[in-house]
C-alpha cells in the first residue's frame, strides 16, 4: 500500500469536540456548500457511518467508517471504490483549546496509477486536512 500523510493542522477546540464532529459523517454535509469541493465532487450523500460521492471522470466513491477510538482516531474503508482505500484521522491535543490532526490516507495502486495521480493524491489529502481544519475552528468558535 502507498501511503499520503498530510501537513499536521491545527483546530481552534478540544479533541473530544472535533471527535465528537467528524465521527458522525453527517456533520461533513456542510462541505456541499464550498464551491472548491463542488467543481470535480458531485452527489455527496452521508448518513452517521459512510459517505459517498461521484468523481468527475470516476464515477462514484464511498467511505464507510470501520473504527473509532474517543477522541484519538477514525478509520475509514473505500467501498465502491476500484482500489482498496483506507483514512485515518488523527487527533491529539495540545492545549485546552487547541487540537492537532493529521489525515492518513493508504491506498493499493498498480504502478502506473500511482505515477499518474500520486503528487494529487497527496496534495488532495493535503487540502482535505486544511479544509476541515478551518471548517472546524470557524465552526467551533461560534
Amino acid at each position: 500500500m502507498t501511503t499520503y500523510e498530510s501537513e499536521i493542522k491545527t483546530i481552534s477546540s478540544s479533541e473530544e469536540m472535533v471527535f465528537g464532529i467528524l465521527s458522525d459523517l453527517n456533520n461533513l454535509s456542510k462541505l456541499k456548500d464550498i464551491p472548491v469541493a463542488n467543481e470535480k465532487i458531485k452527489d455527496l450523500q452521508f448518513d452517521a457511518d459512510s459517505c459517498s460521492f461521484g468523481v468527475e471522470g470516476m464515477g462514484r466513491i464511498g467511505f464507510r467508517i470501520i473504527d473509532r477510538e474517543p477522541f484519538k482516531t477514525i478509520k475509514l474503508e473505500s467501498e465502491q471504490s476500484p482500489v482498496k482505500v483506507n483514512i485515518w484521522v488523527q487527533l491529539k491535543q495540545v492545549a485546552d483549546n487547541e487540537t492537532r490532526m493529521k489525515l492518513t490516507l493508504k491506498a493499493e495502486l498498480p504502478a502506473m496509477i500511482k505515477m499518474m495521480v500520486g503528487n494529487k493524491l497527496q496534495d488532495g489529502v493535503n487540502a482535505i486536512a486544511e479544509l476541515l481544519s478551518k471548517s472546524l475552528s470557524e465552526s467551533l468558535k461560534k
